[in-house]
């Protein structure tokens, strides 16, 4: 009996939505494009500074969900650099010196 099942390479790609998305992608773009869209008819816009203003939510959630190359390993990056500098962080170091006391009841056995 032959064993060696082909799987094709875009496999998971067909559980995402039109081959890229995710449904938390959606819905980021929807609310960064709904706060934009809002922005623009609320803010009286008289100059270029302001209709960025506007539109930087839109930028920002467009960017977040854009299907570049290994853009769910950009995402990771981002929510590990978010974490790092967000949550308490405690350091143990005991120095190459320092003796354990496991290790001094080997040495005296």
């Amino acid at each position: 009996m032959n064993n060696n099942y082909l799987i094709p390479a875009n496999s998971k790609r067909s559980m995402l939505i039109l081959s890229f998305f995710k449904p938390i992608d959606l819905i980021i773009a929807g609310i960064g494009g709904g706060i934009s869209f809002i922005l623009l008819f609320t803010i009286n816009i008289e100059n270029i500074k302001d209709a960025f203003t506007a539109l930087v939510p839109g930028l920002v959630a467009l960017c977040m969900v854009l299907p570049v190359p290994n853009h769910r390993n950009v995402w990771q990056l981002t929510a590990n650099i978010y974490n790092y500098f967000s949550n308490r962080r405690s350091y143990y170091w005991r120095g190459w010196c320092v003796c354990n006391d496991k290790e001094l009841e080997k040495g005296n056995k």
